[in-house]
């Protein structure tokens, strides 16, 4: 998705007449996804209203209809799969096109978690008595209507409407041609489910089936839409960012760094690179790049362990020079440094000092997460100070930059931004607050 047209676009449908022939039909895009927005509207304000029993009651049905259903997801998702294979799609981007029984059970066992987890609507963030008796409270209430344009990525259909649902808002997704088939699939039973529980089955829309005019439409709905988060690779986040009226919070690409201390332990070294890189490489919160220290007592092991799983090294010179042996690297160029491989790809550069680490993140970083690998605190210390990402870790795997991870149920996107939220958006981000200022007939002096 690279091109945004305001002009209005007649999309084709079809219809079958009386006697079963089928006859194209033009739509009006703007005003087809106009009426998808005020219908979302609408359901928010009863999706809102709801207590926390409806709320969770409604997910628990989701996860147990995507369970019941599974047969039917998983031959969309292999139709996806097909079409993707035919097109070139690489595999890291399968990987996360692809579903199966065991992602399907997870998709279920995030939404009973997400269940379980308290409402944010309603709370007080502060509150106070003024002196002339006047009473404060600062509650969250959801933002209303909530948009997501997305890529290939069909748990995040799932992970969102909960979400969405949980904090009281409607959503409309654009989940992308290439997860529509699992992205119908998962609609119908989502709405299905919502209908048999009495929450209305338009707090959970699509505008897939308008394609890149929807999608357009859909980033000029301002008044319509509340917020819009974009959830993928640096094209299209960039094009939502650059060319959307309504207000948009950023999710960031993943170019995230490893800092490797001269006093990081060898076996935990690697046991974090290995997980950090390996187990999941198609996902945003994946190593990228390694700084090594100069005196790191663990490059060696760290190196020789990432080659032997099958990870593919860009290298420095000076890391060319410590290669141990039977590793063999590319040389990395400089757009190494900027590259998000979500691969089995990793660039690697030595550095002499913290300083010098952190200088080279605030360079090439995304602002997604950064990690250190040191036994030493004051390091630590230094490195959590210096450095300016959504998330910091200190001696553990960047791949728990994650709302489930975190406990946050799941997640809508990891903000890169500064504003309103960053990090995992779970249930709290996709809330805002309003002031309640209750009195007794004070009037202003």
């Amino acid at each position: 998705m690279t091109d945004v047209t305001t002009q209005q676009t007649a999309h084709q449908t079809t219809t079958e007449s009386a006697d079963g022939e089928q006859l194209a039909t033009p739509v009006n895009v703007e005003q087809a996804v106009h009426a998808i927005a005020d219908r979302a509207r609408t359901a928010s304000r009863i999706v809102a209203r709801a207590n926390r029993s409806h709320k969770d009651k409604a997910l628990e049905a989701i996860g147990e209809a995507l369970v019941a259903n599974q047969g039917a997801i998983l031959r969309a998702n292999q139709k996806d799969l097909e079409s993707g294979r035919a097109k070139g799609t690489s595999a890291a981007l399968l990987d996360r096109l692809s579903l199966s029984e065991e992602r399907i059970a997870g998709l279920a066992a995030a939404l009973e978690n997400l269940a379980g987890l308290p409402d944010p609507v309603g709370t007080i963030d502060r509150g106070q008595t003024l002196p002339n008796g006047v009473r404060l409270r600062q509650v969250h209430v959801p933002l209303g209507v909530v948009a997501a344009i997305y890529e290939a990525r069909p748990n995040v259909t799932v992970d969102i409407a909960g979400l969405a649902l949980k904090s009281g808002n409607a959503v409309i997704l654009r989940g992308g041609s290439a997860a529509a088939h699992t992205n119908a699939a998962l609609l119908g039973i989502i709405r299905d489910a919502l209908d048999r529980t009495g929450l209305p089955a338009d707090a959970v829309q699509t505008v897939d089936e308008f394609g890149r005019e929807g999608a357009n439409v859909l980033m000029k709905a301002r008044g319509r839409v509340d917020v819009l988060i974009p959830r993928g690779g640096h094209d299209l986040i960039q094009t939502v960012v650059s060319n959307a009226a309504v207000p948009v919070i950023e999710t960031g690409e993943g170019n995230v760094h490893i800092f490797l201390d001269e006093s990081a332990d060898e076996e935990m070294a690697v046991d974090i690179l290995l997980n950090a890189k390996t187990q999941r490489p198609s996902v945003c919160n994946t190593v990228e790049t390694l700084l090594v220290h100069k005196d790191a007592k663990a490059a060696a092991a760290v190196l020789e362990a990432l080659s032997g799983a099958g990870v593919r090294i860009h290298a420095d010179a000076r890391i060319q020079g410590i290669l141990p042996q039977g590793v063999s690297a590319d040389t990395a160029s400089e757009d190494d440094w900027a590259r998000e491989y979500m691969d089995l790809d990793i660039a690697v550069a030595m550095v002499d000092t913290v300083d010098e680490a952190l200088e080279h993140i605030r360079t090439w970083s995304t602002g997604h997460t950064e990690a250190i690998i040191t036994n030493n605190l004051a390091r630590s210390e230094e490195f959590i100070a210096g450095v300016d990402s959504a998330a910091v870790i200190v001696n553990a795997s960047t791949r728990f930059t994650d709302g489930g991870e975190l406990g946050l149920g799941a997640e809508v996107g990891i903000s890169t931004q500064k504003m309103h939220a960053r990090g995992p958006m779970g249930l709290r981000e996709l809330t805002t607050t309003k002031w309640i200022i209750q009195g007794d007939g004070q009037i202003r002096r």
